[in-house]
């Protein structure tokens, strides 16, 4: 064969396949979710969190699913307009607004990116580094990124906190009062952390006054697609798809899923990384987000907890979308 007539037919043929990648039809969200809720809609593993009072009070049988695409797209089934409480959920976009305000380098120094290996309200994780910054998506360490986040006065800080999530979830979110009085009854456990992080200097503001405010925004209440909203900001470089808001700046994105990465599940984050590849965050209300950059969110509700304090259907919920939609960011292109 004539040898140009060879490479035009090699060249027209790479075009071929390229297109033929670019061709495939994206995954049938509706479809996949529809499948797993169906797969564990009668799982009965784990136990609602009881150590707060009113969370015990929500039935284990809540479940639901959605996903929110960088394009703009929902799709849910099952229990997705349900409202919960975010719990430590928040903790993921009170640590973006730190950050927006104060760059990553503060953040690092600040509150640190090392899992601890210990339970998200260990008070030993502390002791053990004597106050030196861990990460802010355990307990001690979120009470330090509020106490960080710049304000005159206690009112301006939570509504700039409730105001940031607001916009991430392109809602008007509320706090759940019931929950709200019922962890600040129960809350001591939190206040001689914040105690104990002020003792090794590790705090930046009134202990008293951020334990408050850290338990009002993990008493906010918020739906599956209001959560899967807020994780597709980061799945689209910090903007949102829904109100077209940039929410954190793109260069910060990694940071914020990095931190997800190391510390989301507590001391399960590891083994998710390792059999998932997503960043993701829990919460012990049963709620949990996952992030897919430059695809979608999937954000699941459910009561039951495994023993590190994340939702059990959540989890698998995540791993069986996520290996559907061959979501780990650790496989190659």
């Amino acid at each position: 064969m004539n040898l140009k007539l060879l490479s035009v037919s090699v060249f027209s043929a790479s075009l071929l396949c390229s297109a033929a990648v670019w061709a495939q039809p994206a995954p049938d969200y509706a479809q996949i979710i529809e499948q797993a809720h169906q797969k564990y809609k009668n799982n009965n593993d784990g136990k609602v969190a009881d150590y707060i009072p009113a969370l015990a009070t929500y039935s284990p049988k809540f479940y639901g699913i959605a996903i929110a695409t960088v394009d703009g797209k929902i799709y849910k089934v099952g229990d997705s307009s349900k409202a919960f409480p975010m719990e430590s959920l928040s903790k993921v976009f009170t640590m973006a607004l730190a950050m927006e305000q104060h760059g990553t380098q503060v953040v690092l120094d600040k509150l640190g990116a090392n899992a601890t290996g210990l339970p998200f309200n260990s008070g030993l994780a502390v002791e053990l580094t004597q106050g030196a910054p861990e990460n802010p998506l355990v307990n001690a360490g979120a009470m330090s990124t509020v106490s960080l986040i710049e304000a005159k006065d206690k009112t301006e800080r939570w509504n700039k906190i409730l105001n940031y999530m607001n916009d991430w979830a392109d809602a008007k979110l509320v706090v759940n009062q019931p929950v709200f009085k019922s962890e600040m009854d129960t809350n001591q456990h939190n206040q001689a952390l914040a105690k104990l992080m002020e003792s090794y200097n590790s705090f930046y503001g009134n202990t008293d006054e951020a334990v408050e405010i850290y338990t009002r925004q993990c008493s906010v209440d918020l739906n599956v697609e209001q959560l899967a909203k807020m994780g597709a900001v980061l799945a689209n470089k910090g903007k949102s798809p829904f109100n077209g808001k940039q929410l954190l700046n793109e260069k910060y994105v990694p940071q914020v899923l990095a931190e997800m990465a190391i510390a989301g599940l507590y001391d399960g984050s590891g083994k998710w990384l390792y059999t998932v590849g997503i960043p993701a965050k829990s919460g012990v209300g049963g709620g949990m987000v996952a992030v897919v950059p430059g695809e979608y969110a999937i954000a699941v509700y459910s009561p039951p907890l495994d023993q590190a304090g994340n939702s059990v259907r959540a989890q698998k919920t995540i791993e069986d979308v996520a290996h559907a939609t061959q979501a780990n960011v650790f496989l190659g292109q």
